[in-house]
């Protein structure tokens, strides 16, 4: 299976869903938001999927330097994509996609369940076995 996985480099969540994602042989293409930027063509893609509200970052630093007339502008999923496509770090990361899933944010658990076919390597048995 083939994964493209929306995010930057230095962000804790997309390097755990890097590694999750690789040590169950998913082959991951890395989209850097900061180097590779955004277009408005992912984002209504992405957005034909979840919420409009459920891509946008609120807990981040980038958030929270905005200006407080900026963030009261955010009201509907017309001003998210102008924000994100001026500021794609806003993006909360990372975005997974893989044929019919579109993932927002890292959680072991909501991984597993998207891919339950996907093994450890044959040589991560549990003990005893």
């Amino acid at each position: 299976m083939h994964a493209q996985l929306f995010g930057i480099e230095n962000c804790d969540q997309c390097r755990k869903a890097r590694q999750w994602l690789r040590t169950r042989g998913v082959s991951v293409q890395f989209h850097d938001l900061r180097r590779d930027g955004l277009s408005a063509q992912m984002l209504e893609r992405w957005l034909t999927r979840v919420p409009w509200d459920s891509l946008l970052n609120r807990r981040g630093q980038s958030w929270r330097k905005l200006e407080d007339s900026q963030r009261r502008e955010v009201v509907d999923r017309d001003s998210l994509i102008e924000l994100l496509l001026a500021q794609p770090l806003l993006v909360k990361r990372p975005v997974l996609e893989a044929s019919d899933r579109l993932l927002i944010g890292f959680s072991e658990a909501v991984y597993a369940s998207a891919f339950p076919e996907q093994q450890e390597p044959s040589g991560a048995q549990a003990p005893g076995s």
